[in-house]
């Protein structure tokens, strides 16, 4: 390492650099510096903060201060990892060296990408707009809040003729995000309009026939919802006026006051390694099971990977923070020179939609079979309670196995409470290639030693 530091004139040197402080970028550095303190971490994020992603509707609605969305530095710094808040602009991977925005190069020995993942934008006419915001920073989640009280065109520094704030929201993609979105602009009583290409809400997370009951919350709240509509174009001179449909219908939206939010999926943020030798998929940075490039000493984990399911080894999207902390953790652990190897993704998530949790799992019934997997399914519905007692509320699951072998695949969860607990068992299972009959002796076994009965 003493030579790679004199190769690097007048720059900083690091033995290990992470490009990128969000989830990724901070379980690496607190998993390094925890097996080795002596090692050198620089972290570079130029965002001022790193965000709880997830958290952000909820700071729109308004539950509580924007601020408490940051993320305290003190998760990297505490540890003993430097934080640079400044932009990496040229990378130079043969020479192990970073050029920031204000000039500065940083030298390395070992290089983790952490970049993560930012919002895509269809190549629609119009898209450029004004005041058509996508969800993911700091930035945008200010301008959601200043249109929603303000007006979508003001500037922060004058009243604005609008200052009585949007009257009305077109979101784009009724996916976790796009649902929560719409439902935080409701609580300020703007009317809202969610369109979805798919024919029902959520169709990465659950099948349609466990999607009714999300359907009737969303429109029950005043949602208005289209399935199975798709985006034409944006219609609008300088700022959007209105959003035009697959079905020759269209959206009007009051220029310079109301807004569009575009919710349809994540592309990895790596524009700038596009030229650098690292071999790069459709979905990202391909890595091996150890987070290992194709380039000596350079790693990358998290949303801006292109990796395998853990169900059947086939590249699959994975742009979770359930996904980027362990593999983080795999990378940080290989770079110290222990083993660790990441198995897959299985893509676990939880999300709310009015007093509904929704939750899946691994495959769905409709992607197993586009994976050509051959399955049948089951369904079950219980009380999360004793029905005699207050709160008692339903709650519907759905396993996917695949036929022959009974292999769980997948595992849905619809409920007024006590989804999490149960994906994160499913995923377990998963995991460890359990079937149905092994769910069934477990079953069976707990039953037994909760009532002292012998089936």
């Amino acid at each position: 390492m003493t030579e790679r530091k004199n190769e690097v004139e007048n720059s900083r040197y690091s033995d290990i650099l992470i490009i990128g402080g969000g989830p990724g970028g901070i379980q690496a550095t607190r998993m390094i510096k925890s097996h080795s303190p002596e090692t050198e971490v620089t972290v570079l994020r130029p965002e001022f903060y790193s965000l709880v992603y997830c958290a952000i509707p909820y700071a729109i609605e308004g539950l509580f201060p924007l601020e408490k969305v940051f993320k305290s530095d003190d998760l990297i710094t505490g540890v003993g990892g430097r934080l640079i808040r400044e932009k990496a602009v040229e990378v130079d991977l043969k020479r192990h060296r970073i050029v920031l925005a204000d000039g500065r190069n940083i030298g390395f020995g070992k290089l983790l990408i952490a970049t993560g993942a930012v919002p895509f934008k269809p190549p629609l006419p119009g898209i450029d707009l004004k005041n058509i915001f996508t969800v993911k920073t700091i930035q945008d989640t200010e301008k959601i809040i200043k249109a929603i009280h303000r007006g979508a065109d003001y500037d922060g520094d004058t009243q604005s003729e609008f200052s009585n704030g949007a009257r009305k929201a077109v979101v784009i993609g009724a996916g976790a995000i796009g649902i929560e979105q719409a439902l935080s602009y409701l609580a300020h009583g703007i009317e809202v309009h969610l369109i979805e290409m798919k024919n029902h809400p959520l169709p990465q997370l659950i099948d349609a026939d466990m999607a009714k009951p999300i359907t009737e919350k969303l429109e029950e709240a005043g949602v208005n919802l289209y399935l199975g509509t798709r985006i034409v174009s944006f219609q609008g001179n300088q700022s959007v006026s209105g959003v035009e449909l697959s079905d020759g219908k269209s959206i009007e939206v009051e220029k310079d006051r109301d807004f569009v939010v575009v919710s349809i999926g994540m592309r990895p943020d790596i524009d700038i390694f596009k030229d650098t030798g690292l071999e790069i998929g459709r979905d990202g940075i391909i890595v091996d099971e150890h987070m290992r490039t194709n380039i000596d000493n350079v790693w990358a984990a998290g949303d801006c990977v292109e990796f395998h399911s853990g169900i059947d080894l086939k590249t699959v999207g994975g742009k979770l923070a359930t996904n980027a902390v362990p593999m983080a953790k795999v990378a940080a652990l290989d770079m110290l020179g222990k083993k660790a190897v990441y198995p897959g993704f299985y893509n676990g998530a939880v999300t709310l939609v009015g007093n509904f949790r929704v939750g899946s799992t691994g495959f769905t019934e409709s992607f197993s079979l586009e994976r050509g997997f051959d399955v049948y399914t089951t369904f079950s519905k219980t009380s999360t309670r004793f029905p005699m007692m207050p709160g008692a509320g339903e709650i519907k699951v759905k396993l996917v196995f695949e036929r022959g072998t009974d292999r769980l695949l997948g595992g849905q969860v619809v409920g007024t409470e006590a989804v999490a607990e149960r994906i994160d068992l499913l995923t377990l299972a998963i995991q460890h290639r359990l079937t149905a009959h092994d769910l069934a002796f477990i079953l069976v076994t707990l039953f037994k030693t909760v009532t002292g009965i012998n089936l």
